[in-house]
């Protein structure tokens, strides 16, 4: 008996009380699990609804993109018919040969067409009442065309907009109503693909010769006679004299007896005016000074002129009251047009046309009319794709009006636009009514053709009512089509800035917020979306059923879009003082909103949007001195020095970044390429397949050093990171130099052989990359490794079991693990790279590591400076990896790094991929600035990821309406289609990239490191 009980009575005592300790156990463990699995579910359900939320902000870019892009890129469908010589659209009396004339016969054997860039008409009209400078000074076209009205007429020639000389030239050479965006099959370049008047002399055998703007040479590659033609860079606006005198040099020698049969077409484009009114204006001694040497030049082409050459005069635009051009207005489309013979061949319909219009509001003809006048006088076929009418000066005859030939050019002409609208309709899969507008007009004059060909219509009036129909029918169908393709949609495109403004000040406003924990807010915001996008849709398909001029799809993608956006409004209004309680911004925070802005405001300037890799280059510079300044005042040495390091490491890195460059033509002579072989190459220099062995050495080691530091290179970083990282970029390396010896011939064995493997180790690569890569972070336990102190039982002693351990990693366990989904999409980025973009791209993680450190050492991980300069960071790698804001710059060869033919979506997204990789990476990259050496158990850290998320996308929001409201508000600038235009559509296809791959890759993915990780340390 101990303590007055028998030991019987004592083992069920003890028994009982270790029964209720076990079962207080059981239950308490019981709750910790429920407990744990609501947390789950609860995290799980608000991370979709985040996600849905990114998606939502995806949508309200899309549809502010589609409305201002609908409005302000002009497009239409090339089509690759051609005309044939011996296939007429009509059956006329004149039987068709390339020698006599193929659907008319010819009138002239040799043209000589001289282009005089913005050619006003009132340059070329008398003017008596207060004369500027560029009056009365080149005369030789009106007193030609007024003294000599057989052999020449002066003729208003307006242009259509955009008035920029690219687009001028597709006009006048199709005769179509070109734009900005033409889609058709072929991506190469900007050379013309479709039917055209010079692709016709050329396939009439006739020798052709360029004198003077190169863009003839981009949009005619090959054409030109090379032994005779001399091109001249076109872009300094600021030399006046060079194009001028080097075409004045070459082109009167060319009609000396010993040349003059060398050719059969010559073409000399002057750009003095042009320049000099972009200089100083048109009212400028300047200007002058150039039209005094045109006029100077056309008398003398005139006096060496034969009677078989027509010569024709012709500016491709004019210019506004300052010299500019590319918009719409009056002084910009008013251009003139000058044809001259010395044989009597022009005539007048009325008495009172002898004399040329005084001013461009009379007798205008448009500039596509060209075309056609041109095709029949020199005895081609019309291009297929012409719009255009022959000019009545050309073919009526130079005594008694014919009206009879007349009819008939004018029946071809409107016979082959008719055939060329049947041909479009079907290829875009129009209904009847979409082209039935200008179907009785049609009916109408092909009806008259008939009674006239089969001699039930032989007066003049009937001859002239013929020609009037044809006519009207032209007139009427251009009308349609420059409707639809030649105008800027003003109220489109300010529905796509609305919408694209108040989807930022939602941005901000989620960002901005100070509550606590964002992402509980988001089920009440989304809610209230989802009311007013449902409630928006309805509304706007019933609109669409009542605005008969209305489109459906764009009504109801507009009401979603406004209703979604009333939605989150009225959600975050009544609590607008509680988010905004605490809106003191630090140092950081004005850096991150200095650099945002100025570099918005700065897309205003032509020069500032050239330049712009330099801009991105001292903002980054400009951060890391500012860190480094911030580091030295830290109190904690290790940080400080820890803090240091990384900022000078981070400013290292940024200027070996900008060793990388790929020059746009506007920066030359100023800039050197250094991402290809040479400025002329596409290809790498063998040099550079070095960088791909040396990042296969160095980046897996660096990024291991990192993991070492927290002694987080445990677990399945071992593996990735040791292993399949290393050989992936070292398969990586290998592809680059297999690609080199292809195109260098190294080896013996055949191209298909190396195409072959190739494709079959990219596509192993990306297999690693994306597949193995995804799959290994989504399974992949925290990388961390438990150590328990040992326990000696040689003493045969039972111990107790410790009571505590130690867990390596547990000081990054969030940003480690999630590294691993980063460095899965590093190593698909950098195999479509080329070598030298790969090494950038190494460069780019190493900053980015950097980065990391910094806002730890700083504390920083709150502040919205991480994720913008982040967004620098993606911006300027950008540029260094081979890219610039023009449609040139895209590296289409990079669809076939994978594959033999375009399939559909690999190519595109590995185009993607190449393009706005940098984008890509830095924005996965966000949810670390967050997450680095955050604690497991961390609370609102999904909060935190979203609102940094919204931060970065912020920055990409800013800059897409910055550029979209300058390229609207500019729309009439010169630079319009080279500069402003390219770089609104980059910064809207980098902000829907950033969009959905924040939303389902970055934010998605932070789902199963919450998920891996709360398995381990509890929710």
């Amino acid at each position: 008996m101990e303590y007055g009980l028998p030991k019987h009575d004592r083992t069920m005592i003890l028994k009982a009380a270790a029964h209720r300790e076990h079962a207080k156990g059981s239950r308490e463990a019981q709750g910790l699990a429920e407990n744990n699995q609501k947390l789950a579910v609860r995290f799980k359900s608000l991370h979709l609804l985040v996600v849905g939320f990114f998606l939502w902000i995806l949508f309200l870019h899309a549809v502010g993109v589609y409305f201002f892009t609908k409005g302000f890129l002009l497009t239409r469908l090339v089509l690759d018919d051609k005309s044939e010589c011996l296939q007429p659209p009509l059956k006329v009396s004149h039987t068709s040969s390339i020698s006599e004339g193929c659907w008319h016969p010819k009138q002239f054997e040799k043209a000589i067409v001289i282009i005089i860039d913005a050619l006003r008409y009132d340059f070329t009209v008398p003017y008596t009442a207060k004369p500027q400078h560029f009056h009365n000074t080149l005369t030789v076209l009106h007193e030609t065309a007024a003294e000599q009205p057989h052999n020449a007429f002066l003729l208003p020639f307006i242009a259509d907009p955009p008035t920029v000389t690219l687009q001028r030239l597709k006009g006048l050479t199709t005769g179509t109503l070109p734009t900005f965006v033409d889609a058709g099959a072929s991506f190469s370049g900007t050379a013309i693909e479709e039917d055209n008047l010079v692709s016709q002399l050329r396939e009439a055998n006739k020798t052709l010769v360029h004198l003077g703007d190169d863009t003839w040479h981009s949009l005619f590659p090959g054409y030109f006679d090379a032994n005779l033609t001399h091109a001249y860079d076109s872009f300094n606006a600021w030399d006046l004299h060079t194009v001028d005198d080097g075409v004045t040099e070459h082109l009167l020698p060319l009609l000396a007896p010993e040349l003059v049969n060398r050719w059969d077409v010559l073409f000399a484009h002057f750009l003095g005016v042009d320049h000099a009114g972009h200089r100083y204006g048109p009212n400028h001694p300047a200007m002058r000074a150039k039209l005094l040497q045109m006029d100077t030049i056309l008398r003398q082409l005139i006096e060496a002129l034969d009677d078989q050459t027509l010569l024709v005069v012709m500016g491709d635009h004019g210019m506004d009251a300052k010299g500019d051009h590319g918009g719409e207005s009056d002084d910009e489309v008013e251009a003139a047009l000058w044809m001259y013979s010395k044989r009597a061949i022009f005539g007048r319909s009325k008495i009172e046309y002898v004399s040329p219009p005084i001013t461009a509001k009379e007798r205008a003809v448009a500039q596509i009319d060209l075309v056609p006048t041109l095709s029949l006088l020199l005895g081609l076929p019309i291009p297929f794709n012409n719009l255009g009418a022959p000019i009545e000066e050309a073919f009526i005859g130079p005594n008694e009006p014919q009206w009879e030939n007349l009819a008939i050019v004018n029946a071809l002409a409107g016979v082959q636009i008719h055939r060329y609208q049947v041909e479009y309709a079907q290829a875009r899969g129009l209904e009847e009514d979409a082209t039935s507008l200008v179907q009785e007009k049609w009916l109408k004059a092909i009806n008259y053709w008939v009674r006239l060909k089969f001699g039930r219509l032989t007066t003049m009036t009937d001859l002239q009512a013929t020609y009037a129909a044809f006519s009207d029918y032209q007139v009427e169908n251009l009308r349609v089509c420059r409707s639809l393709w030649a105008r800027f949609d003003i109220p489109n495109m300010l529905q796509g800035i609305g919408i694209l403004s108040f989807a930022l000040v939602s941005i901000i406003g989620f960002s901005k917020s100070s509550s606590g924990d964002r992402a509980d807010d988001v089920p009440v915001l989304l809610r209230n979306i989802g009311i007013g996008v449902s409630a928006g849709a309805v509304i706007g398909y019933l609109l669409c059923s009542i605005l008969p001029a209305s489109f459906g799809k764009d009504c109801v993608a507009f009401g979603a879009a406004i209703g979604g956006l009333i939605g989150n409004g009225l959600a975050f209004w009544p609590n607008r003082a509680t988010n905004f309680s605490n809106t003191t911004i630090t140092l950081w925070g004005w850096m991150a909103i200095v650099f945002t802005l100025s570099q918005s405001l700065g897309f205003a300037s032509n020069s500032y949007t050239i330049w712009e890799d330099d801009i991105l280059l001292f903002f980054l510079n400009s951060f890391a001195i500012v860190s480094t300044a911030a580091s030295l005042r830290q109190v904690n040495t290790t940080d400080r020095i820890l803090g240091i390091y990384h900022c000078l490491l981070f400013l290292v890195l940024t200027r070996m970044a900008s060793l990388s460059r790929l020059c746009r033509d506007e920066q030359m002579p100023y800039c050197k390429s250094t991402y290809y072989a040479s400025a002329t190459s596409s290809t790498s220099a063998n040099w550079q397949l070095l960088i791909s062995y040396i990042v296969a050495i160095l980046l897996p080691e660096v990024i291991k050093s990192y993991y070492q530091r927290t002694k987080s290179y445990e677990g399945s970083a071992r593996f990735w990171i040791g292993f399949a990282f290393r050989i992936g970029l070292l398969g990586t390396a290998i592809y680059w130099t297999l690609d080199a010896a292809d195109d260098g011939n190294w080896l013996s064995t055949t191209s298909t052989t190396l195409l072959n493997v190739r494709i079959n180790l990219s596509q192993i690569i990306l297999a690693v990359a994306f597949g193995a890569g995804t799959t290994t972070f989504i399974w992949a336990a925290p990388c961390i490794r438990v150590e328990v102190p040992a326990i000696d039982e040689s003493s045969g002693i039972t111990k107790p079991k410790p009571k505590s351990m130690n867990i390596l990693g547990h000081a990054n366990v969030h940003g480690s693990r999630y590294f691993l989904l980063f460095s899965g999409w590093v190593l698909g980025i950098i195999l479509v790279q080329k070598p030298m973009g790969g090494g950038v791209v190494a460069l780019l993680v190493l900053q980015i590591l950097s980065l990391l450190e910094i806002v730890d050492t700083n504390d920083l991980s709150q502040s919205a400076i991480g994720p913008i300069v982040l967004a620098l960071l993606g911006s300027f790698h950008f540029f260094k990896t081979g890219h610039q804001a023009t449609p040139s710059s895209i590296q289409w060869n990079t669809a076939f790094i994978a594959l033999k033919t375009v399939r559909y979506p690999w190519s595109p997204m590995l185009v993607i991929l190449n393009t706005f990789g940098a984008q890509i990476l830095t924005v996965i990259a966000v949810p670390l600035v967050v997450l680095w050496k955050q604690p497991p158990k961390k609370v609102g850290l999904l909060g935190d990821v979203a609102r940094a998320m919204m931060r970065h996308i912020s920055y990409y929001a800013v800059i897409n309406l910055a550029t979209t409201t300058w390229a609207g508000w500019l729309r009439r600038h010169l630079m319009l289609y080279r500069i402003f235009s390219p770089r609104f559509m980059t910064g809207a296809a980098v902000l829907l990239v950033v969009d959905l791959v924040g939303a389902l890759v970055a934010v998605g993915g932070y789902r199963w490191n919450v998920i891996a990780i709360s398995e381990v340390f509890g929710w």
